[in-house]
Order: structure tokens, then sequence, then C-alpha cells
């Protein structure tokens, strides 16, 4: 029986691609059911674009039969509210990031999920790229050898972006800031490939306009091993090539095109997305792994990986503890960049 999915809130605009890609190739499996919005404008207009019903409260989607499941993609400041209906109404939730306000609302989130025992997961669209789920690969199965480094590079146009500066993604009351609302795909990345670090040192800061506030960072994350990874972030970066680089004693792997302005950027038909040279070889290895023609082709891509999660034919992407941690790790760098220290993170997180 298909799955009937409720969406509360529009506001954060990856849902829509989810939407369109559940239309377009999932119909016989998936039921889009009814939406809600705070903004009513904003729910007539999704809802005709995707044919769900709007409903004009949270309680009267919930109490709907025919909704199974809720994607929570309202601006981050209400969070921690809707998942709490959510999961008091016993719907499996889907979570856009970042995951809330504060590790308060978090642990809120957190609290409901496991009090009402319901399926949950973060919507983390680098967890499950093909790309890289092929470099996690190559570090578990030991084929770099030790890994002793490793640096991703997360970056948008904002700047560029008529109109950005006045979104309810640069105003902290609602979303806190570009760092925590975008590198915290980097930071979970990080988490993710490498599990929990011992410290975070890091640099945040805004350069190019004070309306849209931590617009640049740079985090690096300390391993009890001495690993190292880097989080390189710039909101103000119109084109790219690199973006992920791990360094290991037996390997070496290069991944382009892996965001927004790499991704959008001219390059070579030919040109490799990820390839890994390995010690005593004589050429580098092309994994055959195509890289998308935009980034809005990779988020669209997370459709059906949630669509198997609300079936149950695989686990959480991320679970409501994984995406706690992921928001401590993105809020320690606010902490290092504001006290200048070096910050704590290792058995303070919660895996």
């Amino acid at each position: 029986m298909a799955v009937g999915i409720g969406i509360l809130g529009f506001a954060h605009g990856h849902v829509e691609m989810y939407c369109a890609r559940w239309r377009q190739m999932f119909s016989d499996r998936i039921r889009l059911v009814a939406g809600w919005d705070h903004d009513s404008a904003r729910a007539s207009a999704a809802c005709e674009r995707h044919g769900l019903s709007v409903r004009d409260s949270v309680q009267a989607l919930l109490n709907d039969p025919e909704v199974d499941a809720v994607v929570i993609s309202s601006e981050t400041s209400l969070h921690a509210e809707l998942a709490i209906q959510a999961a008091s109404a016993g719907k499996t939730i889907v979570m856009q990031k970042p995951m809330a306000l504060t590790l308060e609302q978090a642990d809120q989130i957190v609290a409901a999920v496991e009090e009402n025992s319901v399926a949950f997961t973060m919507a983390w669209q680098m967890r499950v790229d093909p790309q890289n789920l092929q470099m996690r690969q190559l570090i578990q199965d030991g084929t770099l050898g030790r890994v002793v480094m490793v640096r991703r590079k997360h970056c948008l146009a904002t700047h560029v972006w008529a109109g950005f500066e006045n979104t309810w993604h640069v105003k902290p009351e609602l979303n806190r800031g570009m760092w925590a609302d975008d590198a915290a795909h980097a930071v979970d990345f990080v988490h993710w490939l490498l599990g929990v670090p011992e410290s975070v040192m890091a640099e945040v800061v805004t350069v190019l306009n004070p309306k849209i506030p931590d617009d640049q960072g740079i985090a690096i994350f300390r391993y009890p091993d001495g690993m190292l990874a880097e989080v390189f972030c710039c909101f103000n970066c119109i084109a790219g090539e690199n973006t992920t680089e791990i360094i290991g004693d037996k390997g070496v792997v290069i991944q382009n095109y892996g965001d927004g302005p790499s991704c959008g950027a001219p390059r070579d038909a030919s040109a490799s997305g990820l390839k890994w040279y390995l010690h005593g070889s004589s050429q580098w290895v092309d994994s055959g792994i195509a890289s998308p023609a935009g980034h809005g082709e990779r988020i669209a891509g997370l459709a059906e990986p949630i669509l198997e999660f609300l079936e149950g034919k695989r686990p959480a992407i991320a679970s409501a503890q994984e995406g706690r941690t992921s928001l401590q790790m993105t809020f320690a760098c606010y902490e290092s960049e504001q006290t200048g220290r070096r910050i704590a993170l290792g058995s303070t997180c919660r895996t």
C-alpha cells in the first residue's frame, strides 16, 4: 500500500523537489495527502503545485488517517514544536536540516521520538549520494590504509541570489545563520564519514553582507588518533571544482563537482567526478560514478532513499540522536569562533 505523506511547512525549498520526484517517478508507492504552513498563501501555492489538500491547522493534518508520515520542512524555529506534535500523533517523521535552533530543542525532538517510539530520519542528501557512499566504503574497507586527513568544501553563491538577504534562512530568530543552515551539510558529512571528533577549532565570519550572517568559515575537527578533518565553507562562491580530498597512508581520494558552485560551473564532459590513487599504482582509478548535471538533481535524489525509509526498506538516513550530534558539532564551531578556544566534543556528544 502506498505511503500517505503530509507536509508540515513549505519554507524549505528542498521538500518541493522531493514532492516533484515522488509524483513523477513513485506515484504508485507514495501518496501526497495534505500540507500545512503557518503562511497560508505559501501553503496554498505549494499544495496546488503538488496536488495536496490544504489543512488549516497542524492538528487537522495529523488527525487525517491517510497521513502515515510527515515531512517537517518549516522554518527551523518550528521544528521542535512540530516534531513533538507529530510524534505524539504516532507519525513517522522526516526532518529537514538544520535539526533545531538550539540543543535544548534538539533534545526535545529526541525525547519525543523515543518516548512515542516513532520512526525518524534527518534528510541529509550527502549521506545517500553515490560518490559519497563510495568514499565511505574506501575508508571502511581499508583500501586507503590509515586515513590521516580529510577536507570537505561546501559552498554556495548566496551573494548573487536576488532577494536571498530577505529570506528566513538568514534571520537568526528563525534559522541562526548560514553556518548552521548550510555548513551543517559538510559537518554532518564529517560525522557520518569519520565518526564523532574529540574537538573542533573554527573561524566563522561575515564578510560581504551583514544581512547574510556567517557567510564563510573554516572548521578543523580533531580525532583521538590525530586525524584531522577540515570543513571549508564559503557562501560567496560562484564556481569551483574540487570538493573532497581524503588522504590515507596507502591512497588518496579526490572528488570534484560535489557542491552547488562546482556542479554548476562549466566542465569537461570527460572530467572525473571521483577518483583515487593507491600506493604502487601507475594511474588514477576512476569510480565511474557520474556527477550530477546540477545540484538540484543531487537534492532531488534524496526522494527515493526517503521513500525507502518510509516503506521500512532501509534504516534512517540519520537518526534523531545522530541529528543531535551533528547539530552539536555545528554549534561548537560557533563557540570556538566566539571564545577563540578549541571546543571539546567526543564524550559530550551522544551518537
